[in-house]
C-alpha cells in the first residue's frame, strides 16, 4: 500500500485503462492531448508495460516503428498518426516528404532517439517465455523477423553518427536525445542564430496550464531552425552533418546504446548470428566511449559539443549514462553512491528518493520545467533495469518503492515536481503507466 492507500490491483488496472485510452490499434499515442502520436523511444517503453498485459499487442507496438524505419536504417522520432492536424510541426512542417529514404506510405519525423528498444523486445521475449504457448511462440517468431531492422538501426548509429569510432552518438537536435530542453544543451542552442523562419502556431502551451513547465518561444525558433536546415538538404545524412548548426556527442543516448547493443549481441548468439561478434565490439566500444566522458573532479559523464570543441559539464541524470552503459566495477560503484548521495536522490526535502532530472544543488534547476529539475518515471524504470541487470538488488528496490509510492496519485504524468510531487506535464502519459506496470509485475 502507498501514501495514496491505493492497492497495487488499483495501480495496475489505472495504468492498463491509461494505454488503453491511448491505443490507436496499431500505435499507442504517447499522451492523448499533447502527444497524440507515436514517439519512438515512448514507444519502446510503452511496448515494456504493454508486454505485462498482453503480448501480441506489445509486438504490435515495436512493429508499427519498426514499419516507419527509413531506408538508411534510421527509426525516425515520431511516426504521426491520422489526428495530425492537433500537434506542431506536423509532418507537412518536418519537410520529410521528399526525404529519400522515408519509406513510402509512412508519415514520420526526420531525427531520431535513444535506441531503447532492443532492451524492449527482450522483455517481450522474456513476458512470451513466462506465458508459454503462443505468447512465446509469437514473441520468438518476432525476434527471427525483426532482427535485421534492429541490426540495421544500430549499424546506422554507430557508422553514421559516429563516424569516427569514438563510441559516442553524434545528435543534431536536443529533440534526438529525448531530453528536449535540459541544461546539457544551453551552451549548444545559445550559439544558434536562426535565419528565415516560416511563421508558427505552437500547440504545446495548450495543453499545460502552466506554460513554464514547457520550452519559451525564442528556444521553440532554434528547434524549428534545425529542422528547416535539415529539410533544405533532404535529410541527406551526410549533408546534414555538413550544415546543421547543432552537433553534439550525446552521453546518455550513447549509454543506451553501449547496453541495447549488448542485448542485440546477447539476441544473435541466441539466433546463431555471425553478426554477435560485431555486436559485443560496437557495446563495447560506446562503453568505453561513455567512461571517457566522466568528469574526475564530479564523477559525471559529459556530451561533447563538436562545433564548439568543448565538454558540456552540467549537474543532469544524463551523468548517470555509465550506470546505464554498464562497465567498469569501481566507476559504477562511485556512479551509484552519488546517485544514491545528497545532490541527487537523498537531497534533502524531496517527496521520493528519485533521481530529478536536474540536480537541485545546482544553479540550472528548475523544479517544475520539463528537463531542468521534474523527475521522469520512465527514466527511473531505465535506471532499475540496469542496475537489475548489474546484480544491485538495493538500488532497485529503493527505485522500485519509491516509484510506485510516486504513481499512486494515478495520473500518470509525463514528470513530477520533486518536492511537492505535482504532477506536471501532459496527465494520463503511456510511457508512465507503462513503468507502472513494469514496477508491479517484477516485485
Amino acid at each position: 500500500m502507498t501514501h495514496h492507500d491505493v492497492s497495487n490491483e488499483e495501480l495496475r488496472n489505472a495504468a492498463i485503462e491509461v494505454l488503453r485510452r491511448n491505443d490507436l490499434g496499431t500505435m499507442t499515442t504517447a499522451a492523448p492531448d499533447l502527444y497524440p502520436h507515436m514517439w519512438s523511444w515512448d514507444a519502446a517503453f510503452v511496448a515494456i508495460g504493454l508486454a505485462r498485459v498482453s503480448v501480441p499487442r506489445a509486438i504490435t507496438e515495436l512493429r508499427t516503428l519498426l514499419d516507419a524505419q527509413w531506408s538508411t536504417g534510421m527509426i525516425p522520432h515520431i511516426v504521426f498518426s491520422e489526428d495530425e492536424k492537433r500537434y506542431f510541426p506536423g509532418f507537412d512542417r518536418w519537410g520529410t516528404a521528399t526525404a529519400k529514404a522515408l519509406p513510402e506510405g509512412v508519415k514520420s519525423s526526420g531525427i531520431c532517439q535513444p535506441p531503447v528498444h532492443v532492451i524492449a523486445l527482450q522483455h517481450i521475449l522474456d513476458r512470451g517465455r513466462e506465458n508459454g504457448g503462443s505468447d512465446q511462440a509469437a514473441a520468438e517468431e518476432f525476434l527471427r523477423e525483426s532482427f535485421d531492422g534492429w541490426l540495421a538501426w544500430h549499424r546506422w548509429l554507430a557508422t553514421v553518427r559516429d563516424p569516427e569510432g569514438v563510441g559516442l552518438v553524434e545528435i543534431h537536435h536536443g529533440w534526438e536525445s529525448g531530453f528536449d530542453n535540459s541544461p546539457r544543451w544551453d551552451g549548444p542552442y545559445a550559439a544558434i542564430h536562426p535565419g528565415e523562419l516560416e511563421p508558427f502556431t505552437r500547440r504545446d502551451v495548450l495543453h499545460v496550464a502552466d506554460a513554464s513547465e514547457r520550452p519559451d518561444d525564442a528556444e521553440y525558433a532554434k528547434y524549428l531552425w534545425l529542422v528547416q536546415q535539415m529539410a533544405s538538404v533532404g535529410f541527406d545524412d551526410q549533408a546534414v552533418q555538413e550544415i546543421v548548426d547543432f552537433r553534439v556527442r550525446d552521453v546518455f543516448f550513447s549509454g543506451i546504446m553501449a547496453a541495447s547493443t549488448e542485448v542485440l549481441a546477447n539476441l544473435a548468439a541466441e539466433l546463431g548470428r555471425p553478426e554477435e561478434a560485431e555486436l559485443r565490439g560496437l557495446a563495447e566500444r560506446f562503453r568505453r566511449g561513455v567512461a571517457s566522458t566522466v568528469d574526475p573532479e564530479t564523477g559525471l559523464a559529459r556530451d561533447y559539443d563538436v562545433l564548439a570543441g568543448e565538454w558540456i559539464s552540467t549537474e543532469t541524470v544524463s551523468g548517470f549514462a555509465p550506470l546505464v552503459a554498464g562497465g567498469d566495477a569501481a566507476l559504477l560503484s562511485r556512479q551509484r553512491e552519488l546517485l544514491q548521495g545528497k545532490d541527487w536522490m537523498a537531497f534533502p526535502g524531496m517527496r521520493f528518493a528519485l533521481p530529478p532530472s536536474t540536480s537541485p544543488a545546482s544553479a540550472a534547476f528548475r523544479p517544475r520545467t520539463y528537463w531542468r529539475g521534474p523527475v521522469w518515471p520512465f527514466l527511473n524504470l531505465l535506471l532499475g533495469w540496469a542496475s537489475d541487470r548489474d546484480g544491485q538488488a538495493d538500488l532497485v528496490k529503493t527505485l522500485r518503492s519509491e516509484s510506485l509510492q510516486q504513481l499512486a496519485d494515478l495520473t500518470f504524468a509525463e514528470y513530477y515536481e520533486p518536492f511537492t510531487a505535482e504532477p506536471l506535464g501532459s496527465l494520463a502519459q503511456a510511457w508512465t503507466a507503462a513503468a507502472a506496470l513494469e514496477w508491479l509485475g517484477n516485485p
